[in-house]
């Protein structure tokens, strides 16, 4: 594994639908699989780099995958990007370096993404990791959400997007505690966002997908922020009543990045439920 700017380059999937997907691969062991939210800048690196680190040295085989449009991988402009592309692409990606059962680790965008694997290839998934996932509310319930307005104010005015607004976008939109705003984060997501071509944002549609929750038939572990600024609440009640197999946490000075401001318990938790169940 190399580095490319501020970031670690892995490996490329040749995907069947022919887009190429980046990731990571560390670690020996059951698959688990690492999905990134969206946003501008993301990658899978740069959400996960403070937890699967320690699921590898756990014992498990961690992949990091960057969803199509994000990070390192292809980003096409010519193509709409529903749900059904993003999940296409991390199967296809699974299916070329031959996982056929793995657990999934998602947070927002990556949640909803590990809802739809789970749903359309149950003999896929072990378990669940879910953090405040995508997919569970209405679109004008996400867009009453202050973090969720101010991500649009700041990407829709036609500004130029600069280290100190990106900071506060993550210190105000994203987090409870700034102090996860850091210096280093910022560069990175800057420098995979001068990378993107905006298309991916703009055509996401992600469908509402609460009545499927009953379908999962594996273990759900979910995580969500009582500060959360960018989720509507009313997914955690979808989440909750929905989901057979379910151990949800709740966590106070918490906001849309548990694996961030919360790693090790975060971590901890996620080794006891991958070990335990």
């Amino acid at each position: 594994m190399g580095t490319r700017g501020l970031l670690p380059e892995g490996r490329y999937a040749n995907c069947a639908n022919g887009y190429r997907i980046h990731y990571l691969d560390e670690g020996e062991g059951d698959v688990v699989v690492f999905l990134h939210g969206s946003g501008p800048g993301a990658s899978g690196y740069s959400n996960f780099k403070g937890n699967y680190p320690a699921m590898a040295a756990a014992g498990y085989r961690c992949i990091v995958p960057d969803h199509i449009g994000y990070g390192f991988s292809d980003k096409p402009d010519d193509v709409e990007h529903p749900l059904s592309f993003f999940v296409e692409c991390i199967k296809q990606t699974l299916d070329e370096i031959g996982v056929a059962r793995c657990s999934i680790v998602g947070n927002s965008l990556g949640g909803a993404i590990a809802l739809g694997l789970a749903l359309d290839y149950p003999e896929l998934i072990d378990k669940l990791i879910l953090m405040a996932p995508g997919g569970l509310s209405e679109l004008h319930e996400y867009q009453q959400m202050p973090g969720m307005q101010k991500m649009f104010q700041v990407f829709g005015s036609g500004e130029p997007v600069t280290h100190e607004v990106m900071k506060d976008l993550f210190a105000t939109g994203l987090m409870y505690d700034p102090v996860h705003a850091t210096d280093d984060l910022v560069r990175e997501r800057m420098q995979v966002m001068e990378l993107m071509n905006g298309h991916v944002m703009a055509t996401m549609k992600v469908p509402v997908l609460t009545d499927r929750l009953p379908e999962l038939d594996c273990p759900v572990l979910g995580f969500w922020g009582i500060n959360e600024r960018m989720m509507p609440e009313s997914g955690i009640m979808a989440l909750a009543k929905n989901t057979h197999q379910l151990r949800l946490i709740l966590v106070s000075e918490c906001g849309h990045w548990v694996m961030v401001e919360h790693r090790d318990m975060f971590n901890r938790n996620c080794l006891d439920f991958l070990h335990n169940g």
